[in-house]
C-alpha cells in the first residue's frame, strides 16, 4: 500500500466508512506491465466482469486492445463508455434479445458456445453478418485447478462431437464468418501451466484445422491466470508467459492469439477498507466485529480463503470505558450481517487490534463488489474512491 493510500484512508472519518480505495497509479503501471511483456501478435481483452467500474475500465482502456463481456448489461454499459472499442461477446444461455443487441451494436466477435446458439443466430442476422468464434471445450486432462470451465462434462461450450453440424451450419450461411477457435478450460493457473494448456489447445487447433481445411485467423485461449490471496506477493509470471507465447507463436505464423484476463489484471488495485466496531472474545477466541462485510467483499466467502489485509492504528479513543483490543493472538475477521458466514478472514495472528483500528483488505480489485450480496439486511453501500497520484519521489539530499 502506498503512502498516499495510506494518507488519504487516514483522512476518512469513521461514518465514510466501509470504502473501496483504488489506486489507478498502480493499475496503469501493471497493466502496462503486462502488455509489454506480451508479443506482439498477442491480443488483450478484458474480462469486464471481473470488474467493470467505470474509472478502473478508462484506465484500462489505454492499455488493452478490448473487452470481453459475457451479457448484454455488461455489453450495454462498455458501448456507452467506448463507443468504438473492440468487443468481444461470450458466456452461454444468451438470450434472441441479447444476440440482437450484439448485432445492433457491432461486436468484433460473438462466441458461439452451442449449436442451438448458432442456429438461433442465424434466424436473427437479417441482412447482416458476423463474425464468430465457435468455444470448444476440449477433452485436455487439467489436473488440480482452481476452478475447472472445461476438459470435463461442462455447461460451457461445445463438445467437440457437435463440430461438424456446427460447420455445416456455417457452410450454408455466407452472412456467418467463422475467424477461430476459443478454449477457456480453467482457472488459477500458473504461467507454466497455462503455457502448457496454450500449446495443447494450439496444436488442437491446428490439427483440426488441416483436417477441416478451414484456415484459422485467431485462438483465443481465454483467462484464468492465477491469483493467489494466500501469498500476495506471488504474482503471476507476465514475463515467462509472453516468452512462451513467444516461442508458441513462431511455430504458427499468422495466427493471432487472444487472451481474456479479469482478476490478474485489476485484482492488486483495490482496498476495501472498514474499521473494527467491536472486539470481543467467545469461548476463548477473538473475534473482530467490522463495519461492512462479506455483502461488500464477497471474494472470501466464495472462495474459501482468508482476505489479506493491513492493520491501520487508529489511536483516538474517546469512550469512557476501556478499550477493547487483542494482543499477540489470533483474530477472526467478522461483519455484521446475522450469519456464522459473514467472515472475512479466521483466526489470523494479529500483533495488536483494537476497537477503532481501520482495515484494509488488500487484492479487492475484483471480483468483490460486483459479485456481492449488496441488499442482505440492507446496509448502506461503501464508497468508492479513486486515486490517480504517481507516488512522490524521495527527496535527495547532497
Amino acid at each position: 500500500m502506498r503512502d498516499g493510500i495510506v494518507r488519504h484512508i487516514d483522512g476518512l472519518a469513521g461514518e465514510d466508512l466501509p470504502a473501496y480505495v483504488y489506486d489507478l497509479h498502480a493499475l496503469r503501471e501493471h497493466a502496462r506491465a503486462i502488455r509489454a511483456a506480451l508479443p506482439e501478435r498477442v491480443e488483450v481483452l478484458y474480462a469486464a466482469k471481473a470488474n467493470s467500474d467505470p474509472e478502473l475500465l478508462s484506465a484500462l482502456s489505454e492499455h488493452v486492445d478490448g473487452f470481453e463481456v459475457a451479457s448484454g448489461g455488461e455489453l450495454r454499459h462498455i458501448r456507452g463508455l467506448f463507443p468504438g472499442t473492440p468487443i468481444a461477446f461470450g458466456g452461454p444461455g444468451k438470450t434472441p434479445r441479447e444476440l440482437t443487441q450484439a448485432l445492433d451494436t457491432g461486436v468484433e466477435r460473438l462466441h458461439i458456445e452451442s449449436e442451438q446458439e448458432l442456429r438461433l443466430l442465424t434466424t436473427l442476422l437479417g441482412g447482416r453478418t458476423v463474425d464468430i468464434l465457435l468455444r470448444v471445450n476440449l477433452p485436455i486432462a487439467l489436473g488440480p485447478v482452481a476452478l475447472a470451465m472445461g476438459g470435463q462434462p461442462s455447461p460451457f461450450g461445445l463438445d467437440p462431437a457437435d463440430l461438424d453440424r456446427c460447420l455445416a451450419i456455417i457452410a450454408a450461411d455466407h452472412r456467418i464468418r467463422l475467424r477461430g477457435i476459443h478454449v477457456h478450460l480453467a482457472s488459477g493457473l500458473d504461467a507454466t501451466a497455462h503455457l502448457s494448456l496454450a500449446g495443447d489447445v494450439l496444436a488442437w487447433a491446428r490439427d483440426w484445422a488441416h483436417a477441416h481445411r478451414i484456415e484459422l485467423a485467431e485462438i483465443n485461449i481465454g483467462g484464468g491466470m492465477g491469483v493467489d490471496y494466500a501469498h500476495p506477493d506471488q504474482k503471476f509470471d507476465w514475463a515467462a508467459f509472453g516468452a512462451g507465447l513467444g516461442r508458441l507463436l513462431a511455430r504458427h505464423p499468422g495466427l493471432t492469439l487472444r487472451i481474456e484476463p479479469g482478476r490478474s489484471v485489476t485484482v492488486y488495485c483495490g482496498w476495501y477498507v472498514t474499521e473494527v466496531l467491536d472486539l470481543k472474545r467467545s469461548h476463548g477466541q477473538a473475534f473482530a466485529v467490522l463495519r461492512g462485510g462479506t455483502h461488500h467483499l464477497r471474494t472470501p466467502a466464495t472462495k474459501q480463503h482468508n482476505q489479506p489485509f493491513r492493520i491501520l492504528p487508529a489511536d483516538a479513543w474517546s469512550r469512557a470505558w476501556d478499550r477493547p483490543e487483542a494482543h499477540d493472538e489470533p483474530v477472526t475477521l467478522v461483519g455484521q450481517l446475522c450469519t456464522p458466514k459473514d467472515v472475512l478472514a479466521r483466526r489470523v495472528p494479529v500483533g495488536r487490534l483494537r476497537t477503532g483500528d481501520r482495515v484494509a483488505f488488500a487484492m479487492a480489485g475484483a471480483y468483490a463488489w460486483n459479485i456481492s450480496h449488496q441488499q442482505f439486511l440492507m446496509h448502506p453501500a461503501p464508497a468508492f474512491h479513486h486515486l490517480d497520484h504517481a507516488p512522490v519521489p524521495a527527496a535527495s539530499h547532497p
